[in-house]
């Protein structure tokens, strides 16, 4: 059988876990598959051009990365030489926005994959033998889904996943649930059990060596007929309470697993019996969904009983900016920050943004939040990297210890949320103690016109000339255009590196979770976009200061 040269692309986005998908394909193909010849890269390079691809595979994810998206799809016809039939696009935006995909002009002919490849690879990528598709013939053997990751493709490319020493794998696939908020329905359908991980940790081992944790993406692993085979088979491959893991030559460290989709509070509390159980395993952290604050008594009960059966690594997320608003998610964070005390547990919070999963770009607001506000935030969740923190003491500093701090913190200029230390105690006081001097002066509808008219500035450009066209707008009063000036200070107007000098008075901040733990937030790291020059204080007559 003559060799193919294959192709992978994933596109340039930065991402936190390997592509499985793509290393499953890499599986098919590769050595212990049809032994084609591999090329994994990241984002465009150029350096493939020059030879000739029999097939070219393009992997996607979050849908508002449409335009890195693009430029690989992009790069896949180039690699090609415009042969669009060789081009095979699949992942998460490529099933979620299928049609989208196909609109598009210049994508004519490629061939998008919806769903999962879990049929043989002739049935799921569609290949047929009349149309000359090698591989078509393949149509009873094993689904690419279920074929053992191929983790020696991520040695082509330099980009360093976070997390990487890990079996990456699913005990479940689907959900019972069908959330209006959530892909994972037209995903991969209803709930259904998969392989024993036992099979996929074997053929690591023996492939690539063995890993140190075990990271699940089921979605709903607590609603799995299997529940408790799936716990007591982690037991069984290494991954008991107090696992650890030595390599040759390195001290031993402790294993750990997580279900990294969360589990679901509404079957938790139901029984003692899913806690009793995930405590005989590492897992760490035991990470919990609080979608919405309506789910505070099962959330609480949650919790109570995994403290009971002493796990007290605890993560949750929070849905934020679909149909809450942010009073809600400053009441699930406070929650937190009492369950903490009462229990004597750790919970970290990641508030996760909510974003239409067929949306092109980051712009969706919900209809209780505003975009100012939802800037601010993730302003906060940067220099926190993304993490509420179980410490009252630090969650009162960063987040406020009432909701109405909370919201006067979300309404503050950006360069003051972001340089905090830097105006509150530092060379910048004065332009804040200025700043206050005005603000205490607004009525509560005026409070609400800026905000308004924020928001309505972040989605201009350039940046510099909309908050130049606000300040000397004369429609609006001199009080907002005075109070807009601090407004379009530039967030790095004095030196910013991360949440050690934010808030340095809180560090070196031992309660933040180790990096592997941290989660992967489809908004958080948009990029800010607020550098602008700063517009002169002088720019409005000070003699005008009383004028409204």
């Amino acid at each position: 059988m003559t060799k193919k040269n294959i192709l992978l692309v994933e596109p340039g986005y930065p991402n936190k876990y390997p592509p499985l998908g793509l290393m499953k394909i890499a599986a098919y193909h590769g050595p212990f598959g049809r032994d084609d010849n591999l090329r994994f890269v990241k984002g465009v390079t150029p350096d493939v051009l020059s030879a000739v691809w029999d097939r070219v595979y393009v992997t996607t994810l979050f849908s508002f990365e449409w335009k890195r998206t693009s430029d690989a799809i992009d790069f896949a016809l180039r690699a090609v030489r415009g042969q669009a039939e060789r081009v095979f696009v699949g992942g998460i935006a490529a099933t979620l926005m299928f049609d989208e995909f196909r609109r598009e002009p210049r994508w004519a002919g490629v061939r998008f994959i919806k769903g999962l490849l879990d049929q043989p690879a002739g049935l799921s990528l569609q290949l047929s033998a009349q149309d000359g598709d090698f591989g078509a013939d393949d149509i009873s053997g094993t689904p690419i889904e279920e074929l053992v990751p191929d983790y020696s493709i991520l040695g082509d490319i330099e980009y360093t996943y976070p997390v990487r020493d890990a079996y990456f794998g699913y005990a479940s696939r689907g959900c019972v649930r069908k959330c209006s908020f959530c892909g994972v329905p037209k995903l991969e359908g209803a709930q259904r059990e998969m392989p024993p991980i036992t099979s996929l940790v074997e053929g690591v081992d023996e492939q690539f060596g063995p890993k140190k944790d075990l990271i699940l993406m089921d979605n709903n692993v607590a609603a799995s007929a299997r529940y408790q085979e799936v716990v007591a088979e982690i037991r069984d491959i290494g991954f008991e309470h107090g696992a650890t893991f030595e390599k040759p030559g390195s001290a031993a460290v402790k294993r750990r697993v997580d279900f990294n989709q969360g589990v679901d509070a509404r079957i938790l509390s139901k029984t003692p019996m899913y806690l009793k159980e995930m405590a005989t395993i590492c897992i760490d952290p035991l990470r919990i969904a609080f979608d919405h604050v309506g789910m505070r008594r099962v959330y609480e009960r949650s919790v109570e009983m995994a403290a009971e059966y002493g796990l007290t690594s605890l993560s949750n997320y929070m849905l934020y900016n679909f149909m809450d608003a942010p009073s809600d998610l400053y009441q699930r964070m406070m929650i937190n920050i009492e369950l903490n005390e009462r229990l004597g547990v750790r919970i970290w919070s990641f508030p996760m943004r909510y974003l239409p999963v067929n949306m092109k770009d980051r712009s969706h607001v919900g209809k209780h939040w505003n975009r100012y506000f939802l800037r601010s935030f993730q302003i906060m969740l940067q220099a926190t990297h993304g993490v509420v923190s179980g410490s009252d003491q630090f969650f009162n500093r960063a987040f406020g210890r009432s909701y109405d701090e909370f919201e006067r913190l979300l309404a503050l200029p950006h360069a003051f949320i972001f340089q905090r230390d830097f105006y509150e105690s530092g060379d910048g006081r004065t332009v804040l103690d200025e700043y206050l001097a005005l603000e205490r002066r607004l009525t509560h509808s005026q409070k609400t016109e800026l905000i308004g008219l924020l928001s309505e500035t972040l989605v201009r450009r350039p940046r510099r000339d909309a908050f130049q066209a606000l300040v000397t707008d004369q429609s609006v009063s001199l009080l907002i255009r005075q109070l807009a000036r601090f407004h379009a200070i530039d967030t790095k107007a004095a030196k910013v590196t991360d949440i050690a000098e934010v808030f340095p008075e809180l560090t070196p901040d031992h309660l933040l979770p180790e990096p592997d733990a941290l989660v992967e937030d489809a908004g958080l790291y948009e990029p800010l976009d607020v550098t602008v020059d700063r517009i002169p204080l002088k720019d409005l007559s000070a003699s005008s200061a009383n004028a409204q």
